[in-house]
């Protein structure tokens, strides 16, 4: 999994839209990140410290294609106002389903 920066990630995000816009889907994960890469040691073991701040570690995936960023809370406003730009130019393509009419149930 690659990380980067915040504007590469909208970028690189933008180009995984492209390339499975006709077949394929992208799956966007967000989570509550504490800036450690090491899991939570055994009983009996020093624990790890509590960060002061969290982050927001956000991933998205294309087939084999993985691509992830980390969000200061301070930041994290400006990146969802640029993702959903680019989420909003990026999803022109789609198809406007129909409505289906339910049958309504028979009252005795």
């Amino acid at each position: 999994m690659v990380l980067l920066e915040n504007d590469t990630f909208l970028v690189e995000l933008i180009r995984l839209f492209d390339k499975c816009r006709f077949s394929g889907s992208i799956v966007f994960t967000i989570k509550r990140f504490n800036g450690h890469n090491k899991p939570v040691p055994r009983k009996g073991k020093p624990a790890l410290p509590t960060p002061a701040e969290f982050l927001c570690l956000i991933r998205a995936t294309c087939r084999s294609k993985k691509i992830s960023t980390v969000v200061h809370i301070k930041d994290i406003n400006k990146f969802h106002q640029a993702y959903w730009n680019s989420l909003k130019s990026s999803i022109n393509g789609l198809k406007k389903l129909k409505k289906v009419k339910s049958a309504k149930p028979k009252v005795h």
